[in-house]
């Protein structure tokens, strides 16, 4: 039987002794078929329940035809019905479509009588979803199919939610699935003549009756549930039903429902937006009456969630329109653009935001001819185009106090019309439409960035950076100048450094304008950098340093496939370039980045495959240069490859190890076009140098001095330096570096650097397949060179030896026994990557076995004389090899050999027969009696895994052995075996059910351990229930490990928590939070008169008025003595709260207290036991000073507690305090006031804390 069809039923079955009938009838009924299925010695399978459940309810309607069928909770019919609804889905579609007159007769006549029991009605709907799925297109036109299926979609109607959702679910499946060869289903016909029914009832304003709770449902909760359930089920309706959808669709707002209308637009959207996807969905005869209505019903003002809404739909009808008919549309646009601009001013953040992501949808309907007309009259004195209105419209907005708050949108608005306007008019030499339109607008952005009283500066950099995207640095800073040098400072220029940043990101500049520009920019910079320093003004100088970084971190945006890199990249700015790889470790990261992305993005565009050229970034792709243009910068590139690749090694070598994967990116990307006879050279260089590096640190390790420590990381980069030139050497020298590095003096180096990298270059060699390899004669000389293996090695080895088995012919499996104990004990590294690669190699072996093969046992190293012969390779075969190692000599190679085979019987499970695995499981279970921890430890974790996958009829016969075992364990807290001791037992409950495991415990304080677990889960799961009633909201799931194994090894649902009642702080999201545009107001200057005409946007500020303090705020919290008018700071009045702790009564805490310390006192040890405490002198003593304390007369003062290490704070102005009066005097010169900040003394959390004269602390 399917394991996903025993994984359903399995969680069915341990309800049998629930306290819910409709839990326990489908459960009871499930055990009873199961019994007879054992009795008649039939296989269980999805099949064979589904015959016995029809058979069941045959004789269930056949017993109650006298007086009906039941459908109580606990009755028969419903819960065969919800047992079909389980099995269905998982029967073979051939029995389905052979039993279907037999499911037609018998469950169609029940739909009357389900309709007033929600839960068996959903168990029927659920059963005729997967039998609808398993037809094919001849019956789907049976009788009585297709009444059955209008009842489900009448049902997608029903006020009851869950009814009215598992109908909707089966509904949008079926017409989701339609049968071979057919594009759209049978049905999908009937469906939508049945929503267009429905919604012009609904437009025409009928009340729908529906059966059930809600006798009388209104019109528009109707439509509701009707959209709810159109919007999955739209993609599946046949094309031309669409439109007239559409205009009902329209009709809905007219009802006045706001969420009907807001529904209705959103759906009008997704259609349109599947119109321009889909060929097929036809609307274009529409968009023109379509664009029509929409236009003639906006919503009101008010109603923010509406506009929004009304502005999407109004943006997605733009763009179909301009895909169905652009001069159409364009002649539109005018009209669309006001009643969308209109939205800009609204209070609401929402729909403005929803306006301008309109806007920028009608951005992309401009044409090419519209755009030219709009450059032609670019110098006119009157704009008459539509694009010159909405750049002059936009420009003002900026200035208009009307638009004050919607300043983002405008500047978002104005990064769309930048895009869009990118046209060049054919060529890409010829300047784009942005650059001739909407430079003045750009400059003005830049000019409210300047201003400091502008708030809205991210917004306008993102502007800013689409310009710098589009546009170019190059158009940019020609209208724009950076104005960074002193001379622009003391022409009193304002600097715009902030553009710096935006250099970056790919655009179509040349790399010629960053030579010309920059870089004499730069070595200006760094000149003043350099006078700055040695005049000691560092701050300066640390100012120029930024910029010039900055400025450098620029160069990558020019290197994106830039059509003049054969003119600029000259010898001079190359040098500049490996002068600064050397010398300036700050600009170093640019530098590499540039020198990578001229390779790929050139390689990339002289490619010309579309999958490759869709991963490069948007600007580059939408105005790339010619394809031959990118060959010849390839070919370029490839005639510098040598050059380059000197200065790239050597800077490889001298940076840290921490900086060397950057450069050993840019190595692998110029080695991959550089000539194969450039590469032979660099590798015969690399091992040269490698040979005389490894005899140097071998002939300075056995010296006493340290002088070779250089030449020993010169090993170790020129180790890393072959990596990376491995994959593009031919197969000679790929064969030659495997010899050289099968050696002791590589992999037996003292050098554990060296070691790892010799491991793991031999793996990539036999990944790469250049090397022709006896595998036999090399693990013969990997097992010699296993002595001098460093830990650090270990698990490129494993990865070493993963890779060999693979090469191993199939009449030498001989071979894999001599790996076994390696790898084995490879398991229990303390490296977990070490711990993965021992697994890889350990299922690699087992794969290779599992494939075929011969094992010639007479070859096996130890083999007795009795086990000569030869074995066919199997799985089975390699598991009786692995378990060998449970005879071994120490518990740590037993623990080691269990979890290698629970890693085995998890990936095989349904390989290994039942017969071995009864047997491992079975052997293991006797180590569960060991009185060795670690071997145990292992064992808990093979029966976890083995309660997760293997089959309950395999394990359910040694449940009796197994429980009591796992119960002698279940008090032991070392190793959090307890813990271990009850997920396992969580999780048998949850297989087997809870009475299988009960019977199986023999003494009754182990029958406790089991009733507390039973406990603990189902109060976990009472408060899990609470917990999602309260706040209305489902529980995030746990996530997993990632591994598969390690989630069935260590995951379960408490594996982290050692109590399931525990509950997690609950964390309150912020909620009522005000709109960020409430406090959207005027700035006032006492400076300057406010000018309402211009210049609006840079004087709102979203700063709320109360936050500015006012003069005697801080004394308001102060009382004042009315006599002399001083204000009088009242400590001991205003930290009652802290005078409380110290001198009221805590009594829960002082007898806490007394009860840990007093003469009279005790506490419980670790068993539980009570111990009285001592009657010692220093309680005694302690007992008769708290006496003294409470029998005083006078005023009760509490002595602090002498184990009290804190210091009782002294009270305000204790300096001015007498030693022996009872008044303050004069010390040093100063009068007895207190010298503080009131906006101090006002704080009351600094109240409490030492403060000494003149508020010092």
């Amino acid at each position: 039987m399917a394991d996903n069809v025993e994984s359903v039923l399995a969680k069915i079955r341990p309800h049998t002794s629930s306290s819910l009938a409709h839990q326990k009838a489908p459960a009871t009924l499930l055990r009873a078929i199961e019994a007879t299925f054992r009795e008649q010695n039939t296989e269980p399978s999805a099949t064979a329940y589904f015959a016995a459940l029809l058979t069941a309810l045959d004789g269930a309607l056949q017993s109650s035809k006298a007086s009906g069928p039941a459908m109580g909770e606990g009755d028969v019919i419903p819960a065969v019905l919800y047992l079909l609804a389980a099995v269905a889905p998982y029967v073979p579609h051939p029995v389905i479509r052979s039993n279907l007159q037999t499911v037609l007769s018998l469950t169609s006549p029940l739909f009357p009588t389900l309709s007033q029991h929600a839960p068996p009605l959903r168990s029927q709907v659920t059963l005729y979803g997967a039998v609808l799925l398993a037809l094919d297109r001849s019956q789907l036109d049976t009788q009585g199919l297709r009444q059955a299926f209008m009842t489900i979609l009448q049902l997608t109607l029903d006020p009851r939610p869950k009814v009215r959702k598992k109908a909707a679910e089966v509904v949008k499946d079926v017409l989701a699935s339609p049968p071979l060869p057919l594009v759209k289903h049978p049905y999908a016909e009937k469906v939508a003549e049945w929503v267009k029914a429905a919604l012009a009832e609904i437009s025409a304003g009928g009340l729908p009756k529906f059966k059930g709770k809600k006798a009388d449902s209104e019109g528009s909760e109707a439509a509701i549930h009707l959209l709810a359930f159109l919007r999955p089920v739209l993609p599946t309706l046949p094309a031309e039903s669409l439109s007239p959808v559409t205009s009902s669709l329209l009709l809905l707002p007219r009802l006045g429902n706001p969420y009907l209308s807001q529904s209705a637009y959103s759906i009008l959207s997704d259609l349109l937006t599947l119109s321009r996807e889909d060929p097929t969905v036809n609307l274009q005869s529409h968009m023109s009456e379509l664009l029509k209505v929409i236009l003639s019903s906006p919503p009101i003002r008010s109603d923010a969630a509406l506009n929004a809404a009304w502005a999407n739909v109004l943006g997605n009808t733009m763009l179909a329109y301009h895909d169905a008919n652009a001069d159409e549309c364009m002649s539109q646009l005018t009209k669309v653009w006001k009643a969308l601009w209109s939205l800009l001013e609204s209070s609401d953040a929402a729909t403005r935001k929803a306006a301008a992501h309109a806007l920028s949808m009608l951005c992309q309907c401009f044409t090419p001819a519209t755009i030219k007309a709009a450059v032609k009259e670019k110098d006119a004195a009157e704009a008459k185009t539509p694009i010159r209105k909405i750049i002059l419209q936009t420009t003002a907005a900026l200035d208009s106090l009307a638009f004050a708050r919607a300043i983002p949108e405008v500047l978002s608005v104005t990064s769309s019309l930048i895009e869009s306007l990118r046209f060049r008019n054919g060529s890409r030499k010829n300047t784009t439409a942005a650059e001739q339109l909407l430079l003045p607008l750009i400059v003005k952005v830049a000019d409210l960035r300047i201003q400091k009283t502008f708030e809205y500066k991210e917004a306008a950099d993102a502007t800013l950076g689409t310009a710098m995207r589009i546009l170019g640095p190059e158009v940019v800073l020609r209208a724009l100048p950076l104005n960074l040098e002193t001379i622009d400072r003391q022409a009193g220029r304002e600097p715009r450094a902030f553009l710096l940043p935006l250099l970056a990101q790919p655009h179509p500049s040349p790399l010629a304008h960053f030579v010309s520009y920059f870089v004499p920019l730069t070595e200006r910079m760094f000149d003043l950098q350099t006078t700055a320093e040695a005049e000691g003004r560092q701050s300066e100088a640390k100012v120029w340093s930024v910029l010039v970084e900055q400025i450098w971190m620029g160069l990558p945006g020019y290197c994106w496939g830039t059509v003049d890199l054969r003119q600029s990249l000259t010898p001079q700015f190359s040098q500049l370039l490996s002068q600064l790889l050397y010398s300036q470790p700050d600009l170093r990261p640019a530098v590499l980045r540039s020198l990578k992305i001229m390779v790929d993005s050139n390689i990339t565009l002289a490619s010309g495959e579309p999958e490759k050229i869709a991963k490069l970034p948007e600007t580059v792709r939408a105005d790339p240069i010619s394809e031959e243009e990118a060959q010849a910068n390839v070919v370029f590139l490839r005639s510098q490859a040598e050059s380059w690749l000197a200065v790239l090694f050597n800077v490889f070598g001298s940076v840290g190890r921490d900086n060397q994967a950057m450069v050993g990116d840019v190595i692998s990307a110029w080695i991959a076009i550089a000539d194969p006879k450039e590469v032979t050279q660099a590798y015969h260089k690399l091992v040269a140098l490698f040979k005389q590096n490894l005899s140097k640190a071998q002939s300075a390790s056995t010296s006493a001095g340290n002088k070779g420590q250089t030449s020993d990381s010169m090993t170790v980069v020129t180790q890393d330096l072959l990596l990376l030139v491995l994959p593009h050497l031919s197969s000679a020298d790929a064969s030659a570096l495997f010899e050289l590095y099968l050696s002791g003096d590589v992999l037996e180096s003292k050098d554990n650097g060296v070691q790892k990298r010799g491991y793991k270059t031999l793996a990539r060699l036999v990944e790469s397949g250049k090397v022709q390899i006896d595998a036999a004669a090399v693990f013969k000389q990997l097992e010699g060179l296993v002595d001098g293996l460093a830990a650090a090695s270990k698990k490129d080895r494993f990865h070493l030896l993963t890779a060999l088995v693979q090469l191993i012919p199939p009449e030498s499996l001989h071979l894999i026994p001599s790996i076994i104990p390696e790898a084995v004990l490879g398991t229990k590294e303390p490296s977990e990557k070490a711990r993965n690669a021992a697994f890889d190699l350990i299922v690699a072996m087992g794969k290779k076995m599992a494939a075929g093969g011969v094992v010639k046992r007479n070859m096996v190293e130890g083999m007795d004389e009795d086990g000569v012969g030869e074995a066919t390779a199997s799985i089975e075969e390699y598991m009786t090899m692995i378990a060998g190692g449970l005879a071994g000599a120490t518990p740590h190679m037993i623990s080691a050999t269990v979890t290698a085979i629970s890693r085995l019987v998890f990936e095989f499970k349904d390989t290994i027969s039942t017969q071995m695995q009864t047997e491992i499981f079975t052997t293991l279970l006797v180590f569960l009696g060991s009185a060795n921890r670690e071997i145990v430890k292992s064992v808990l974790g093979f029966v976890k895994l083995a309660i997760h996958t293997m089959s309950a009829e395999l394990l359910r016969p040694h449940l009796k052995d197994l429980v009591p075992a796992l119960l002698k364990w279940s008090h032991d807290h070392k190793n959090h075996f307890k813990a271990k001791v009850r997920h396992i037992f969580e999780r048998m409950i949850r297989r087997f059910g809870w009475e299988d495991v009960y019977a199986c415990a023999q003494e009754e304080g182990a029958r406790k351990v089991l009733v507390n677990i039973k406990k603990r889960k189902d109060r976990a799961k009472r408060k899990r229930a609470n917990a999602v009633e309260d706040e209305d909201e489902i529980p995030n799931a746990k996530s997993v490990v990632g591994d598969a194994f390690e989630d069935v090894l260590y995951g379960s649902e408490s594996e982290l928590e050692d109590s399931d009642d525990e509950e997690a702080p609950a964390q309150k999201g912020a909620s009522n939070r005000k709109a960020k545009d409430s406090g959207a107001r005027l700035r006032v200057d006492d400076d300057e008169p406010l000018d309402l005409l211009s210049g609006a946007a840079s004087k709102v500020t979203t700063a709320h008025s109360n936050k500015r303090k006012k003069p005697g705020q801080d004394a308001a919290h102060f009382k004042m003595d009315e006599e002399t008018g001083k204000m009088v700071i009242d400590e001991e009045s205003d930290d009652g709260a802290g005078e409380a702790g110290v001198g009221g009564e805590d009594v829960a805490g002082n007898a806490y207290v007394e009860n840990l310390t007093s003469v009279d006192g005790f506490r419980r040890g670790p068993n539980g036991k009570i111990k009285f405490n001592k009657d010692t002198k220093k309680r005694r003593r302690e007992a008769a000073e708290d006496e003294d304390v409470e029998m005083a007369d006078g005023e009760a003062v509490q002595k602090p507690s002498k184990k009290s290490k804190k210091k009782a704070e002294p009270k305000f102005g204790h300096e001015f305090k007498a030693k022996k009066a009872g008044g303050d005097i004069k010390k040093n010169g100063m009068d007895p006031y207190a010298y503080m900040p009131l906006a101090q003394a006002a704080k009351k959390q600094n109240r409490g804390a030492r403060i000494g004269i003149a508020g010092k602390r």
